[in-house]
């Protein structure tokens, strides 16, 4: 595994560039776990709206828990670090943190994806017809969440890794 470019000019230590690593995952969880809330919260009371029994299909039904259980899951992996850094704290275990909340975050991402793809593709298939819920469905599934929070970084660092290696052997 190479060492991240960036942390290489700084002056820190390696106890100084954990501290830094896991703020700054926190940090990203905090502008997570909002997004998360506000839609698990949405999802929450759909449910007790007067027409929901009445106008969502089988499928809806279905893809009302996808979103759901996706929201609440999301919401578990986006807090389990804040969490483990409490119940953790000065055990000397925070590469260990760092490593988790990791990915929880990616598994958090995941399925956040998958809860907004799923809650996207409800409305819209309520609102419209079966052609437009799975338009909806891919471009929010692949062009928005997967390009965007998976595939792109994915290939960023593959290249870098590439060129990393390429650095290594010179």
């Amino acid at each position: 595994m190479s060492v991240d470019p960036s942390d290489k000019p700084r002056n820190e230590t390696e106890h100084e560039r954990l501290d830094r690593q896991l703020m700054e995952l926190l940090q990203g969880f905090r502008v997570a776990t909002t997004g998360v809330q506000v839609l698990f919260a949405f999802l929450l009371t759909v449910p007790f709206s007067a027409s929901f029994d009445t106008k969502v299909s089988e499928l809806g039904r279905a893809l009302f828990y996808v979103a759901l259980f996706g929201a609440g899951f999301a919401s578990v992996c986006f807090i389990a670090p804040v969490i483990q850094h409490r119940i953790l704290f000065r055990l000397g275990q925070k590469a260990l943190l760092i490593r988790r909340a990791n990915r929880f975050g990616i598994a958090g991402a995941f399925a956040l994806g998958v809860s907004m793809t799923a809650a996207t593709t409800l409305v819209v298939q309520s609102l419209s017809d079966e052609a437009a819920a799975t338009a909806a469905t891919i471009v929010v599934a692949v062009l928005l969440c997967g390009w965007a929070w998976f595939v792109q970084p994915y290939l960023t660092r593959r290249r870098a890794e590439g060129r990393a290696r390429k650095t290594e052997d010179l």
